[in-house]
């Protein structure tokens, strides 16, 4: 993995200013990615996963939506101060971006062909023909038998993982360096979830690209991240590689996640649940936004808001009781060790 940076994010906030309040939907994020490498971003709906990508691409309806600070560097070039003629060359070339659902993101109107073919038109110095075949090679690249075929058929006449296969088609269709791909395998049962996960695997070591793959799965993240940044109400909580994350988490909102996945082996009745849900953006807490729903909260928390900070080597925190949840960690273990 090369060690240059491909997207280098500092400190990025987009609010959406509305009649009720401002709503602060990405606060102070920083992150960044390499050539090459799968960067997770994983939090429960509603923490800023998706705004994060849309900022990225520069696809904040504004108003009311707005880059209020931040950088978003990408070839040398602050995106934030891009014009919007120069995203257009950018976006579906150099970043390109799966979105959630494919049937509302792909046109009913139009066949799958002439929807790669767009891309390829914009993009490249080719003609209407070239970029037919150009389109069928894609389709045949991410495993959509009769390429032929479905070049000339319409959405609703594929399955939903073809069409999430033609999203694929189209999002690589021009080579990119970064592909986004924001929860591109929720509408979509586990064995189709498996294929496009491996498909994206294969795919990123084909072309050579880097991938933010954006889920609330910590499944997703595991099969298929580098390094992870775990967030929560429009912030990072914790950010490191995806084996220390799951061997060693380190924020109480990470353990939360991790004791909510069901496990084969263990017989219970219930899964454990993070109590509460994510707060009001319109009305956030006070210090730690975490602390209404955490079980180590104290007065601190609820005073004042914790910075993310390297606690380890590569491995960043923003918590001011990790000693507590390392105390947590312990007495568990020895109560498995004991069953």
């Amino acid at each position: 993995m090369s060690k240059e940076k491909l997207i280098d994010v500092k400190n990025l906030a987009t609010y959406f200013h509305t009649e009720e309040g401002t709503v602060k939907a990405v606060d102070g994020v920083s992150f960044e990615i390499y050539p090459g490498e799968t960067l997770g971003v994983v939090g429960e709906s509603g923490c800023g996963k998706s705004v994060t990508s849309l900022s990225i691409m520069r696809l904040i309806e504004s108003p009311p939506g707005k880059i209020e600070t931040g950088e978003i560097i990408f070839d040398n070039k602050d995106l934030t101060k891009s014009t919007q003629k120069e995203m257009r060359k950018i976006r579906g070339n150099d970043i390109s971006m799966i979105f959630q659902e494919p049937m509302t993101s792909l046109n009913p109107v139009y066949t799958v062909g002439d929807q790669i073919m767009e891309a390829i038109l914009i993009h490249k110095d080719v003609n209407k023909k070239q970029a037919r075949q150009e389109s069928i090679d894609m389709l045949t690249k991410v495993g959509i038998p009769l390429p032929e075929q479905r070049v000339d058929e319409y959405p609703h006449q594929l399955s939903g993982g073809m069409r999430q296969r033609v999203m694929i088609a189209m999002a690589l269709s021009c080579d990119p360096q970064l592909l986004i791909a924001d929860e591109p395998t929720t509408a979509l049962d586990v064995t189709i979830q498996a294929q496009i996960l491996e498909l994206m695997n294969g795919l990123k070591d084909q072309f050579g690209m880097a991938i933010m793959m954006i889920t609330h799965d910590l499944g997703v993240i595991a099969e298929v991240s580098d390094r992870v940044a775990v967030m929560y109400a429009g912030k990072i909580v914790e950010y490191t590689d995806v084996e220390t994350l799951y061997a060693n988490p380190k924020h109480p909102y990470t353990w939360g996640l991790m004791h909510s996945i069901p496990h084969i082996e263990k017989d219970v009745d219930r899964l454990q649940a993070i109590p509460g849900s994510v707060p009001n953006p319109l009305d956030f807490p006070q210090g730690c936004k975490y602390n209404t729903r955490c079980p180590f909260a104290t007065d601190k928390c609820r005073e004042v808001e914790p910075e993310i900070e390297e606690i380890e080597e590569s491995h960043q925190v923003a918590c001011w009781h990790v000693d507590k949840l390392e105390e947590a960690k312990a007495k568990e273990k020895k109560e498995k060790e004991k069953e």
